[in-house]
């Protein structure tokens, strides 16, 4: 079945960067005619910019893109690159002498994953709205989901490779989007039936550990270092919204990321979501039904997230698995020893 994308909402394109000398690159997500935009900041060690205009109380009415981004707080600098590509093109708010972008951004950990010393800049947020467009976003290993890895508890070695996905969910005339980067400290698993995707692996890496029973049984934590992870994305609607109900948007969207990763929203983590409402359609379905379709939506790309990625090897040796990659090699195994689990 047809996944959807982000990109199925009137208004919103999306073009990604993906850096060549190591993993990492950064996302946007640009309305050009503006949106109504919230956040929801869920994770206790977020690294964002420009989210404080988003409070509803505050004045401006629209925003003109979202950046997603790899490098930890360096790659905040991707967003200067989104506001110059915006400039250059018409599009910001006009304060009589100028036109100003707003771009808020987010961004996860992927240090780790490679030379710290290359990030997301500038030029790799100009790229990225560059590349942007209504087509399907490529999903897995690219963008912000480049240097993403999942299952982080019992060590970075045990760790697998995540990315960044998209879904859609669309109900008669409206569409609710998510574009997701996966970078969690714990598993990801299946909505559908509760089964562990991609997460820490066992002692032997090579087989999935399950963190909440392996937390359960009281096996102990690797050290980590808070702010090392995170899950970012928008969650987008060409439904009308006002600034207070994008906001609501997207701390219920926040429910696919419950769904679909465990453990989620940890001291480790910095999960952050953004919300935009392009206001294409006609009217709107009603609160309870946006927040539905955009937990549903969320739940879908991260999966996606997962899914899509593919397995890499650092120079160092550290093998980090895709989804695809364990499941070959558990079903190797099992043949290996007559069919025996």
């Amino acid at each position: 079945m047809d996944a959807g994308a982000i990109t199925d909402v009137a208004g919103i394109e999306v073009g990604h960067y993906t850096e060549t000398r190591r993993p990492t690159g950064c996302s946007v997500v640009i309305a050009r005619d503006g949106a109504v935009a919230g956040v929801d900041v869920r994770g206790a060690a977020p690294g964002t910019r420009e989210t404080d205009l988003l409070d509803p109380t505050h004045l401006v009415p629209h925003i003109h893109a979202v950046m997603l981004a790899g490098g930890s707080a360096w790659g905040l600098d991707a967003a200067s690159g989104v506001m110059r590509w915006l400039e250059e093109h018409g599009i910001g708010m006009d304060v009589g002498t100028s036109l100003v972008p707003l771009v808020p951004a987010a961004v996860l950990f992927d240090l780790h994953v490679g030379d710290a010393t290359i990030r997301p800049d500038a030029q790799a947020g100009y790229a990225a709205c560059a590349a942007a467009s209504r087509q399907r976003p490529l999903e897995g290993n690219v963008g912000a989901g480049t240097g993403a890895t999942v299952g982080k508890l019992f060590g970075p070695e045990l760790a697998m490779k995540s990315g960044i996905g998209t879904a859609s969910v669309r109900l008669g005339e409206v569409t609710v989007g998510a574009l997701v980067a996966c970078n969690a400290v714990g598993d990801v698993v299946d909505p559908a039936n509760g089964q562990t995707v991609a997460g820490a692996r066992t002692a032997d890496g090579r087989a999935l550990r399950h963190c909440t029973a392996a937390l359960l049984r009281g096996e102990p934590l690797h050290s980590l270092l808070a702010g090392t992870h995170t899950t970012i994305g928008v969650v987008a609607t060409d439904a009308p919204l006002t600034k207070a109900q994008a906001k609501r948007l997207a701390t219920t969207a926040h429910d696919g990321l419950a769904r679909s990763i465990n453990p989620v929203h940890t001291m480790m983590d910095g999960d952050t979501l953004f919300a935009l409402s392009t206001g294409k359609a006609a009217r709107s379905p009603g609160m309870v039904v946006l927040a539905v379709m955009a937990a549903e939506a969320v739940a879908r790309a991260t999966l996606r997230a997962a899914r899509m990625a593919h397995g890499i090897t650092l120079a160092g040796g550290l093998w980090l698995p895709s989804a695809g990659d364990l499941t070959h090699t558990a079903l190797h195994s099992s043949a290996e020893q007559g069919g025996k689990p």
